[in-house]
């Protein structure tokens, strides 16, 4: 389907808002349906009840939470930490390491992106070394070899396009600068503590990923022994605390605002510390939708994630496409009035356009009990 080819409705009926998500009817629940994501046509219901007050729910459709944090068992090797989610474009692992990896990785199969969620260190590479520490992305084009150095442990959201690679979203009237500067992407620097690491003598091997087997190459000495580059290609590290949401004093915006990474098949976005809209008519809390054309899975990082009751930070939500959802109830009674000024989460989003399989990683450390959060005390 040609992207912006829709049936052209143009309709309203009963008690309605003129603008979404704000100036709600009396008494009202506001509920998005729309297609591709939040860029497509959209239609705009408004409820007596909040569309998540269900009694049961059983099937396939249910919303998924997992709490990452009991994954306790270190792996050396990326490749064998234990896989959350998947499918053809996209594998999500959630990684911990008890200290230094001591074989290189290299990922054959797409670019990697890593969020380091606990930890820090340094990552050695082709093009250099980086310095990380937690809430840094680290993007690797597929192909490089690579090696973290943590301090101590850490624990590291991997997030592969499979046969792919990233992009910067584009940001249209915002500009190139908008939520960050390109300026803010950082690359390996060969430095001192990088030739040190040249240095290092032995046996090297590199663990290579392809079609989700590994091989392994082994080196008589550090294959990490280039001298020099340039171009146009390179790891990049972005921290969280360089991404400056755009926000609406006047309108709750969705989350496709907040997008950090597009791959062909799926899109990154970053959830970080923002105020809270003020109009008065103007809603507060994430609205109600069916997003009916992504699987949506949120990562908790850091914060009080205020539309979500008992989830911490290291747990994980998947609610599959065609779901309906927003916040829960104890989030709904601040839908106008905020009783903070902002908020204070840092959460990483990922939509994908085509369905999610749960990892055996996953299915191990899940809350069956999430589906019944929604429920009103």
């Amino acid at each position: 389907m040609a992207k912006g080819n829709w049936i052209p409705v143009r309709g309203a009926q009963g008690e309605h808002s003129r603008q979404a998500h704000a100036d709600l009817p009396d008494g009202t629940y506001e509920r998005e349906v729309s297609k591709e994501g939040f860029f497509g046509p959209a239609a705009f219901l408004y409820h007596r009840r909040p569309p998540t007050g269900w009694v049961s729910f059983e099937g396939p459709l249910r919303p998924r939470a997992f709490d990452l944090n009991g994954l306790n068992q270190p792996a050396d090797s990326p490749w064998d930490a234990p896989v959350v989610l998947h499918n053809g474009a996209t594998e999500i692992r959630f990684w911990k390491l008890a200290g230094p990896m001591t074989a290189l990785a290299r990922n054959a199969d797409g670019d990697q992106l890593l969020f380091v969620h606990t930890g820090q260190g340094d990552l050695f590479c082709d093009y250099g070394r980086i310095a990380f520490k937690a809430g840094d992305y680290l993007y690797l084009p597929r192909g490089t070899m690579w090696r973290l150095a943590p301090d101590g442990p850490a624990a590291i959201l991997t997030i592969q396009a499979t046969n792919g690679h990233y992009t910067l979203p584009d940001r249209g009237l915002l500009g190139p600068h908008a939520q960050f500067d390109p300026a803010m992407l950082d690359t390996p620097v060969m430095d001192e503590a990088f030739r040190d690491h040249q240095a290092q003598e032995g046996m090297f091997p590199v663990r290579i990923k392809k079609r989700g087997a590994v091989s392994v190459a082994t080196y008589p000495y550090n294959p990490l022994d280039a001298v020099g580059w340039h171009g146009e290609l390179a790891p990049v590290r972005l921290n969280v605390s360089a991404i400056r949401p755009v926000v609406s004093h006047r309108y709750h915006l969705p989350p496709s605002a907040h997008t950090t990474f597009v791959a062909d098949r799926f899109v990154v976005c970053t959830f970080t510390p923002r105020p809270f809209e003020t109009d008065p008519g103007a809603i507060k809390v994430p609205f109600f939708h069916n997003n009916d054309d992504f699987d949506e899975v949120l990562f908790y990082h850091a914060g009080d994630f205020f539309s979500r009751d008992n989830i911490d930070a290291g747990m994980m939500t998947f609610h599959p496409s065609g779901f309906t959802h927003g916040p829960h109830p104890k989030a709904l009674k601040n839908m106008l009035v905020q009783t903070k000024e902002a908020t204070d989460e840092i959460a990483v989003m990922i939509d994908t356009r085509d369905p999610l399989e749960v990892g055996d990683g996953a299915a191990a450390v899940e809350n069956t009990a999430y589906v019944d959060s929604w429920k009103t005390p």
